[in-house]
C-alpha cells in the first residue's frame, strides 16, 4: 500500500441509490487507503425556466440551500457511522461539463457511480454513466445498491477475463489483501472446456469458464451470486478500436450482474 492516500470521487444524482453508492465508495476507502470527495450536479434548466434575472437568482439561491442541506444530511449520518471524512460539493449547469470541469481539478484515482437498472450502459454517450466510462481513462466503479461493498463486510473478490493482466493493475494487491477466501476467475470463451493458466502463485484460485452463448451473462450471474461475490474487477482496456469487444462485454458484465463492478485499465 502505498504513502500517499489515493482519492475516490463519488458522483450522485442525489437519488434513491445515493447511500449504497457511498457504502460501495466508504468500503473501499478502507481497503485501498483513499480519501473521499462527493459531488453532485443538477441541470439549471430544471431549476429555471422563463424567469425574470431577479426571480431566477432567487429561485437558484433557494435551491442552493436546499440542495446544501439534503447533501449534508446524506453524509453526515454515514459519516459518523463509519468515521469516515467526506468532502462534498455541488454545482448548478451543464452536467457532463461540470463534472468535466471536476474531473480536471480534482484528478481523482477512482470515479464511483451508483448502478442504475433503469438505464443500461451503452457506450454511446446516451446518459452520465457511458459519459464517465468514455471521458475518464482511470478506474470506475459501477456500484451495486444490493449485493455491493459494505463497510465491515467481508470482501469477495472476482475477476473477470485477462485474469493474469488485472494482478499487474492498480489497486489489487491492496484488494486481494482483503480476502481470506480463495479468489473467482471467471471467463466466456468460445468452448467452455478452454481454461487459461494463472500466471500467479502467490493467490488460490477457482476457475469458472462458461461457453459463449446467449445465456452467458446471465449464467455468469448466477455463478457470482452463489459464490457471494460481492465486487467484480474488470480490465478495461483503452480507448482503441481494437477494444470493442471487451466494452462490448463490460456492458453486458454491468448490465446483467447485480455485484458491484470494478473497472481498471
Amino acid at each position: 500500500m502505498r504513502n500517499n492516500k489515493y482519492k475516490i470521487l463519488v458522483l450522485s444524482d442525489l437519488k434513491g441509490s445515493t447511500e449504497s453508492t457511498l457504502k460501495n465508495a466508504i468500503s473501499l476507502s478502507k481497503m485501498i487507503n483513499a480519501d473521499i470527495e462527493f459531488f453532485y450536479v443538477k441541470k439549471l434548466t430544471d431549476i429555471i425556466e422563463r424567469e425574470s434575472q431577479l426571480s431566477a437568482m432567487r429561485t437558484i439561491n433557494k435551491e442552493h440551500l436546499e440542495t446544501e442541506k439534503k447533501i449534508k444530511n446524506i453524509i453526515e449520518s454515514i459519516s459518523k457511522k463509519y468515521e469516515v471524512k467526506v468532502k462534498s460539493s455541488f454545482a448548478f449547469g451543464n452536467v457532463k461539463s461540470e463534472i468535466k470541469d471536476y474531473l480536471n481539478v480534482s484528478k481523482p484515482d477512482i470515479i464511483v457511480l451508483g448502478k442504475r437498472k433503469s438505464k443500461p450502459i451503452s457506450f454511446i454517450g446516451d446518459n452520465i454513466t457511458d459519459h464517465v466510462l468514455n471521458s475518464h481513462s482511470g478506474t470506475v466503479m459501477i456500484a451495486s445498491k444490493e449485493n455491493g461493498l459494505e463497510p465491515e463486510k467481508q470482501l469477495a473478490l472476482g475477476l473477470f477475463n485477462n485474469v493474469n493482466e488485472l494482478f499487474n493493475l492498480n489497486f489489487i494487491d491492496d484488494l486481494v489483501g482483503q480476502t481470506n477466501e480463495p479468489l473467482r476467475s471467471f471467463s466466456i470463451e468460445k468452448e467452455s472446456n478452454k481454461r487459461k493458466k494463472v500466471n500467479s502463485t502467490d493467490h488460490k484460485m477457482i476457475d469458472y469458464v462458461f461457453e459463449r452463448n446467449d445465456n452467458a451473462f446471465n449464467t455468469l450471474s448466477n455463478y457470482l451470486e452463489k459464490n457471494k461475490v460481492n465486487l467484480l474487477c474488470v480490465n478495461r482496456g483503452g480507448n482503441t478500436r481494437k477494444n470493442t469487444i471487451l466494452k462490448s462485454e463490460i456492458k453486458d458484465v454491468v448490465n446483467n450482474t447485480n455485484v458491484s463492478v470494478f473497472l481498471t485499465n
